[in-house]
């Protein structure tokens, strides 16, 4: 366990940026050492593996090392998040397991593909519907409570079981449950009224 003076001695993402673009390696320890358990965390929640969860996370500080510079994140936590996210699905996808992610991943989607279809092939209208979703999610979840915004995050990005959701937020499974479909139910009608096709 970090002791408390080497929690508030953290440096600041600003610090660590800093870092990347010099070229220091430093960079690395560092977000390691400030969000390797965060990363960690959405890597399992996805692949339900240990030594790929570990494999996704130092792909992730490859990848940030050849992404910054030139990009400048405004949040180091969501820009590595991001990456290790899509790593993980990317993985998951590579190992088309019958019972991949725990099921979890399975269900998580499959709770949202009533709201959002899942093409193939995109063409120059789903990237135009994309950019419409985009918006439209934002807007959408900008203007849920702060409650129902962490219960939708923690269910459709970080892949958290009902289970895991209840025990960290101190509700009951099937409330979980039954405010994730009230919310869902929401977000296809936000959809429906913007005119994407789903």
């Amino acid at each position: 366990m970090l002791s408390r003076e080497r929690l508030i001695n953290k440096m600041k993402d600003e610090q660590i940026i800093e870092l990347y673009f010099a070229r220091n390696e430093i960079a690395l320890v560092e977000t390691s050492d400030k969000y390797g358990n965060y990363c960690r965390t959405i890597a399992w929640n996805i692949l339900y593996d240990r030594e790929t969860a570990d494999e996704c996370f130092n792909d992730t500080l490859l990848q940030s090392w050849n992404k910054i510079p030139p990009t400048r994140p405004n949040s180091l936590k969501l820009f590595v998040g991001k990456i290790i996210r899509n790593l993980s699905l990317n993985r998951l996808n590579s190992k088309m397991a019958i019972k991949r992610g725990g099921g979890e991943i399975d269900l998580a989607l499959g709770e949202l593909e009533e709201c959002v279809a899942d093409p193939i092939a995109p063409s120059a209208e789903q990237i135009e519907d994309d950019m419409v979703i985009r918006d439209v999610m934002n807007t959408f979840l900008a203007g849920l409570s702060a409650q129902n915004r962490r219960l939708f995050v923690r269910r459709y990005w970080y892949c958290s079981s009902m289970k895991e959701i209840a025990a960290a937020m101190g509700m009951s499974e099937a409330n979980v449950a039954t405010t994730l479909l009230r919310i869902r139910g929401k977000l296809k009608e936000a959809l429906e009224k913007a005119g994407v096709v789903l």
